[in-house]
């Protein structure tokens, strides 16, 4: 197999999940959940998704879709780059297991699919809003703020460019 084609079959959808998630348990893995945009990859992301993935066995990243990211209000502009692009590089990290996108402006109904064993956010959410928090504790998981890597963000690097 190619490994372009290794990349793309790391990238799946909400309605594969459940199959993929049945086996991942049968092997009694650890299961890592995180979502975000990841707009413009950048050392920040590769921290953070890192530090996710030793929190447990199989890393899957929720990555918000083109329509879904609009909702979160980070302007006209955006997303720079289209969810195929996104998802595809998130998917190439080698410590990321599967990719999924969403098209809500939360992964709630993503989380309770996948009913992670660790939920994993930035240290810059309060726990109360994180979305899935309640269904992670609720069966007994746990949820992680990860701090992050200070200087390091898509909105520094965007203003960085309009600067120069």
């Amino acid at each position: 197999m190619k490994k372009l084609e290794i990349i793309k079959n790391r990238i799946t959808s909400p309605e594969e999940l459940p199959r993929i998630i049945e086996q991942l348990r049968l092997k009694s893995n650890k299961i890592v959940f995180t979502n975000g945009c990841f707009d413009l990859l950048h050392l920040g992301h590769i921290d953070y998704l890192s530090k996710a993935a030793d929190c447990g066995d199989i890393l899957i990243v929720g990555v918000n879709n083109d329509s879904s990211l609009r909702l979160l209000g980070k302007g006209n502009h955006r997303p720079i780059q289209d969810q195929t692009s996104r998802s595809t590089i998130i998917a190439a990290l080698h410590f990321v297991d599967y990719v999924v996108l969403f098209g809500e402006a939360t992964p709630y109904e993503l989380i309770k699919l996948v009913q992670p064993d660790v939920l994993v956010k930035g240290a810059d959410y309060k726990l109360e809003d994180i979305a899935g928090h309640d269904i992670v504790l609720a069966r007994g998981g746990e949820v992680k703020r990860i701090d992050l890597l200070e200087g390091h963000s898509t909105s520094l690097i965007e203003k960085k460019i309009k600067e120069s």
